[in-house]
């Protein structure tokens, strides 16, 4: 069975995202399992026209001519193309292999709404903006999203969200990104709090960056990095002289376990953004067995796993989660739901069950016995 992933990135060559990092646990645990597993993305920095990524034959186009991933997903000729959240890609790839089966998870399903919190919170600026939603959500993608064979929601709050949007004719499935969970964790004796996401204006990380300096007794880690090198680095020096916090910048979870080993220690993950989609970093903590402490509540990971934060409280709700242990049973709760629902093994049974079925629908079509 072949299986081409369509993203805006795959966790490498300088971009590593969300959609990037679920990408390419997929792939490759797909991979594992002997499909014959590839990939188009835009290319990037680096990035050679073909390259072999854990398993993953990743193909890239130029980013400026997307029309030219026609005859890379030619190339592929696989049973099933799978969008890792739609773009203009997807309707390329409906166009060019018309008579193949289509899969389209949809990972952060934007309203107009959330398109003008991208804009009052640019990455860069407010072009690039626009560029992304000229190209991830104009009325051809969306029509691809009806015309998919196949439409999930990697999270559940999205899935009403996602029918009113692309005017579907059923509420779409939930299909759990895969999440690895360790057979045990070790927490440090030392409160350790937790960040991981870019430094972006959206995350607003200079509110857990705050936090550091009003609690002096705990250990705080921020981990990530920023697409505006400068906005970084004003941060950067801004809280450089805080004891307690340590920011060791971008690292690859592909190739170090340093973020693992965080997470294992961490009693609490914060996120200050003003607004997520069901971020991977909420998962990989919550199998970690951390609290979450957030503005943000999707799928009810923080009022159910931690605290939901009012009015940018974070230090009200820290305070509360560090109070008498209430973080524990808080991060063992996350532990439980992410094992039983998002666990690698399972996540991954229920892709193949979809591609298998979706195979036996295209021998019917074609009246194979």
């Amino acid at each position: 069975m072949k299986i081409c992933f369509l993203s805006m990135e795959i966790f490498a060559w300088g971009k590593h995202g969300g959609y990037g990092r679920a990408t390419r646990i997929i792939g490759r645990e797909l991979a594992r399992r002997g499909l014959e597993i590839s990939a188009v993305v835009p290319r990037r920095g680096g990035q050679r026209h073909r390259e072999v990524l854990d398993g993953i034959t990743v193909l890239g186009f130029p980013p400026a001519r997307p029309w030219e991933a026609a005859a890379l997903l030619r190339q592929c000729n696989a049973d099933i193309y799978h969008s890792e959240e739609p773009s203009f890609t997807t309707v390329v790839a409906q166009h060019a292999m018309p008579r193949r089966k289509h899969v389209v998870t949809l990972r952060d399903t934007r309203t107009r709404g959330d398109w003008l919190t991208e804009l009052r919170y640019p990455s860069l600026n407010r072009l690039q903006v626009w560029a992304n939603k000229l190209y991830e959500d104009n009325a051809l993608v969306q029509r691809a999203v009806r015309r998919a064979d196949r439409v999930y929601c990697a999270a559940d709050f999205l899935r009403a969200k996602a029918a009113r949007k692309y005017r579907l004719h059923s509420v779409p499935e939930l299909l759990p990104t895969p999440v690895p969970v360790p057979p045990a964790v070790t927490k440090a004796d030392r409160p350790t709090i937790c960040y991981l996401a870019r430094w972006d204006r959206r995350k607003r990380p200079e509110l857990f960056l705050d936090l550091a300096s009003r609690f002096p007794s705990a250990r705080f880690i921020a981990f990530g990095s920023s697409r505006d090198p400068d906005y970084e680095q004003v941060l950067r020096a801004r809280y450089a002289g805080l004891p307690n916090l340590e920011m060791p910048g971008y690292v690859d979870q592909f190739a170090s376990d340093a973020v693992e080993r965080a997470l294992s220690e961490s009693w609490i993950l914060v996120n200050t953004a003003v607004r997520e989609g069901l971020p991977n970093a909420f998962l990989e903590a919550a199998a970690h067995g951390c609290a979450i402490l957030s503005s943000e509540d999707p799928d009810g990971f923080a009022s159910r796993f931690g605290v939901r934060v009012d009015n940018d409280n974070f230090a009200a709700g820290l305070a509360h989660l560090l109070d008498a242990g209430r973080w524990r049973p808080a991060g063992a709760l996350a532990r439980q739901y992410v094992t039983s629902t998002f666990g690698l093994d399972s996540a991954i049974d229920r892709h193949v069950g979809i591609y298998e079925d979706l195979m036996r629908e295209s021998r019917g079509a074609r009246g194979d016995h």
